[in-house]
């Protein structure tokens, strides 16, 4: 019967992913040995009661070991003198190899054999829990190099391979099973120099050497990586690939940690990314611009201000912006609003007009807005827009999972968050700082996985005093509220300020961009002044220094 359920935990020894399901519903544990008849139900038979294989080789003609002889294990191409010195011997039907018989010690006793058929169906004799790696019993502690193996087969393939001068052992109960073996055999593995690991060449194999490696001391693991055509050692061995394999031998990499470089193996990594000029694009300000060289992928920027200080406005110009001056897709998170009012938003700056306003929509016919419509979301732009359609929150793995899907599946090159605490209050966590902190990181994880552009929308605390940020209070990064990672994870900070109670009604429509932080250029301080146009609902750039006089020339991008 075939496997259909694979890395699933174990009731009777309490591994965390040691069981392989079959289709009628047994499982078997590859780290204990022990049969489930109803893997469902957790029904546990143990090692003292006949597990259905083994009652099946009890009935059998050909069950017993006894019969066994050490023979050359033809169906792996492994030699008999390998086969003597681990002490495997094989029966034979139909002048074929029908099953090996591996035995496993305690020490130097004798506890226990596997039994593999050619089906690779398993039964265990004796007491598995108790026995050390296949192999161990022959090498003795110390020395310079031994060779961790995922397999019997692969042990003896590697050990020939090598030469047959070099320890090798290998782990019992399959990649499922490595890492409660090497604990189990820990201070054996760790009294030699160096622990080369040579599992599967796919990915259980792989994930298992990392979290073996993991289990012993910092720099005495290595571990092998095949050619990409072969599977592992045997299959090497069958195909009479030795020299490749020795090769890979010796090419064994030290194991270090997910997230630490060795430099010297990253030359050609470097390369490649160095040559992968990022290319920027300018903000639709000058001012800004001067600042900050243009915004770039693989770059985190955060905006933010006080309530009704026009971040949703200078939020959709750098929409349009993007969906304007570059060929890139575009995706936008807006959790306060649902589609319909992203995209007016949108169409209102092509417009340049408030299009959300029926007023002001009326003054265009049907036709005049299809033709807004077709611009920026049809025509040469089609499929370049992709807008989140839910309004509110959903789960926060929720929101993450179409941000994802929007980068992955959409090939968005920029996303727009609109907001982080709408993202927050999605998290459903009491502590407002930490649940910043979480999403912030998940947020920079995906900038640096992905090499997206992400603009994200941010709120301000609360300032002390009598002045607030209505009242045109200057931005520090004190202000964002909640976290200091905010400023900690984001490559660019911009604060918008105005006083909007202001009696003079060119400054209360005026619009200060500051820049609080830039990795890139360092450069920080105040950036651009922008001015609110009513009757078009844009902003436009307007000299630093004057503001009234309409005919003063404006900077020019």
């Amino acid at each position: 019967m075939p496997f259909v359920k694979h890395r699933l935990p174990c009731p009777a020894c309490g591994g965390s992913d040691p069981v392989s399901v079959n289709d009628n519903g047994s499982g078997w544990c590859f780290s204990c040995g022990t049969y489930l008849p109803n893997y469902s139900t957790a029904e546990v038979q143990h090692n003292d009661v006949e597990t259905e294989f083994e009652i099946r080789l009890r009935n059998s003609k050909m069950n017993n070991s006894s019969t066994a002889t050490f023979n050359e294990l033809t169906d792996r191409k492994i030699s008999l003198e390998t086969a003597k010195k681990y002490g495997v011997k094989s029966t034979l039907l139909n002048g074929k190899i029908d099953k090996h018989y591996y035995p496993y010690y305690n020490g130097h006793e004798l506890s226990g054999t596997k039994i593999r058929k050619q089906n690779k169906e398993f039964a265990w004799t004796g007491s598995p829990k108790e026995v050390g790696l296949f192999g161990e019993n022959l090498f003795k502690a110390g020395g310079n190099f031994i060779t961790l193996t995922e397999g019997e087969c692969d042990g003896m393939a590697a050990y020939e391979l090598l030469g047959s001068k070099w320890p090798v052992v290998s782990i019992k109960s399959g990649a499922q099973g490595g890492v409660a073996d090497v604990k189990n055999s820990l201070e054996y593995l760790e009294s030699f120099d160096c622990v080369v690991i040579n599992f599967d060449n796919d990915k259980y194999g792989k994930e298992a050497a990392q979290a073996v490696a993991k289990l012993l001391t910092p720099k005495k693991a290595k571990i092998m990586t095949l050619p990409v055509d072969y599977k592992d050692a045997n299959d090497m061995l069958r195909k009479g690939r030795h020299a490749e394999y020795v090769s890979s031998f010796w090419d064994a990499k030290l194991y270090t940690p997910s997230g630490v470089l060795n430099m010297s193996e990253q030359l050609e990594a470097y390369q490649k990314l160095r040559s992968e000029k990022k290319t920027a694009i300018p903000y639709p300000w000058y001012g800004l611009n001067k600042k900050l060289e243009g915004m770039r992928a693989g770059e985190l920027v955060t905006l933010t201000g006080g309530t009704g200080l026009g971040k949703s406005s200078v939020t959709r110009e750098l929409e349009h912006w993007l969906i304007k001056n570059t060929e890139d897709n575009v995706g936008i998170v807006a959790l306060e609003e649902n589609w319909l009012r992203t995209a007016d938003g949108i169409l209102s700056i092509e417009a340049n007009a408030r299009l959300y306003i029926d007023q002001e929509r009326e003054q265009f016919s049907p036709e005049e807005i299809d033709k807004f419509f077709d611009i920026l979301y049809d025509g040469e732009n089609k499929n370049r827009v992709w807008v989140h359609a839910h309004f509110g929150t959903n789960s926060i793995d929720e929101i993450f999972n179409k941000i994802r899907f929007m980068i992955i599946a959409c090939d968005c090159k920029w996303i727009v968050v609109d907001h982080l605490h709408m993202l927050v209050s999605a998290l459903s966590e009491g502590d407002e700082r930490r649940s910043i902190d979480n999403i912030m990181t998940r947020l920079r994880s995906i900038v640096e996985e992905t090499n997206v552009g992400m603009i994200l929308v941010s709120h301000l605390r609360r300032v002390d005093g009598n002045k607030g940020h209505e009242n045109g209070v200057e931005v520090s990064l004190s202000h964002l509220r909640g976290s200091q990672s905010i400023a900690q994870l984001s490559d660019c900070v911009i604060a918008l300020e105005r006083n909007q109670q202001s009696d003079d009604i060119e400054e209360s429509n005026t619009t200060r961009m500051r820049v609080l932080k830039s990795r890139y250029t360092g450069d920080v301080g105040l950036a651009s002044h922008l001015l609110y146009d009513r009757e078009t609902g844009r902003l436009r750039e307007v000299p630093k220094d004057q503001f009234e006089d309409d005919d003063n020339e404006l900077l020019e991008l």
